[in-house]
């Protein structure tokens, strides 16, 4: 896979693909590590005095979050100097493509609000009426790479085309912890259950240890027959899973499950081991005697992915598994990828320094995906 320093880039036309999509807050753009880590990257081709068009989009035609950029846009102002339209394929965008100089860049509006994005071609307008005007193709977006989109295919098909260096770091990281260094070790948390159960499916013969936990290693344990009392009707009714049984095959001697839980009593944290349920308090932490034992499987590991937190890190009472998991990944020497949102709030909420982990992921079901060992559409297309 070819990266920018394959490539002369001064006075190139680079088309730009990069995933700005961001939380939106009483309905202001919120900022956050993904959408800064593209700004160094366009930094970098504005440095090799590339015309950069940059191409993003913000949530899905008929979602709440679905808007124009142009708040992006003055955020990516606040970074780099940056031109917006609000057109992606008319007249006015054509025109102020071509109108780049060295060093210059534009902004294009929300992808997504075409049709044809949604319809990968190398003959749609979107591909005819864009690719003229490039030299070359950048896909920075490893985070969109699993969807098979018109701005995350179709263009590397019919130009040359490369890997931006988020792109870059991303593929680059998950292929390591594909090595599975033994020992290797995968802590799944978090709240969506199908992602862990793919990886846990693809993976499960390959990783010396899966330490399961937060909602997952719940949804493990109900899957088996275990009964919570009120974190059941939790998880079934509110989250809407019910038992799998498929999943509770996969649960063999090298997938652990906790065996103790922090739960809400009368706002105050109890620790109850398996043997107390069911109970009528829901969970919100492992608990110390599944804590201890999981830092003590990650301690001899010499590779470590983590996605998803063992529990509700915002509040204090309820971080004690979040916190020791990740201080015990910082502490130790072994190669580690950690990604998730939740994940990478706590260790800036725990003043973990970041340089601690080999690679802070800012991707989830692309990862997810690409730790699994399925193809990524947008990641095969440029090989």
């Amino acid at each position: 896979m070819k990266t920018i320093k394959d490539y002369e880039l001064a006075s190139k036309k680079v088309l730009l693909r990069v995933d700005f999509n961001s939380p939106i807050v009483e309905g202001k753009i919120e900022l956050n590590d993904r959408f800064m880590a593209h700004v160094e990257t366009i930094k970098k081709l504005v440095e090799q005095k590339a015309r950069v068009t940059v191409m993003a989009h913000q949530g899905r035609p008929g979602d709440d979050d679905f808007t124009s950029l142009e708040q992006h846009a003055e955020l990516l102002n606040k970074q780099v100097k940056a031109r917006f339209i609000k057109d992606v394929i008319g007249d006015k965008a054509v025109k102020a493509i071509k109108s780049l100089k060295d060093g210059e860049v534009l902004l294009l509006d929300n992808v997504r609000s075409l049709k044809q994005e949604f319809k990968p071609s190398t003959s749609n307008k979107m591909v005819k009426t864009l690719a003229p005007l490039f030299d070359l193709y950048v896909n920075d977006a490893f985070s969109v790479s699993h969807r098979s989109q018109t701005s995350v295919v179709s263009f590397p098909k019919v130009m040359p085309s490369c890997a931006g260096p988020v792109m870059e770091r991303e593929v680059n990281a998950i292929r390591k912890i594909h090595e599975f260094k033994e020992p290797s070790v995968f802590v799944l948390g978090g709240e969506k259950p199908e992602d862990s159960k793919v990886v846990i499916k693809e993976l499960g013969d390959k990783v010396t240890r899966i330490l399961t936990c937060g909602i997952f290693g719940q949804f493990c344990l109900l899957s088996k027959g275990f009964n919570f009392g009120a974190q059941n009707k939790y998880i079934t009714e509110e989250l809407g899973y019910s038992k799998d049984k498929e999943l509770a095959k996969l649960l063999d001697d090298n997938i652990k499950t906790p065996v103790d839980f922090g739960v809400k009593a009368k706002n105050e944290r109890k620790d109850l081991l398996l043997s107390d349920f069911p109970v009528n308090y829901e969970i919100f932490d492992i608990g110390p005697e599944t804590i201890e034992r999981y830092c003590k499987i990650i301690k001899k590991a010499s590779s470590i992915f983590m996605k998803g937190t063992p529990g509700y890190s915002e509040d204090e009472k309820f971080a004690l598994g979040t916190k020791k998991i990740l201080k015990t990944i910082a502490d130790s020497d072994s190669f580690s990828v950690i990604g998730g949102g939740h994940t990478r709030a706590a260790i800036d909420r725990f003043g973990i320094s970041e340089e601690k982990f080999s690679h802070l992921s800012l991707s989830g079901g692309a990862l997810m995906k690409f730790i699994a060992g399925k193809e990524l559409p947008g990641v095969e297309v440029l090989k």
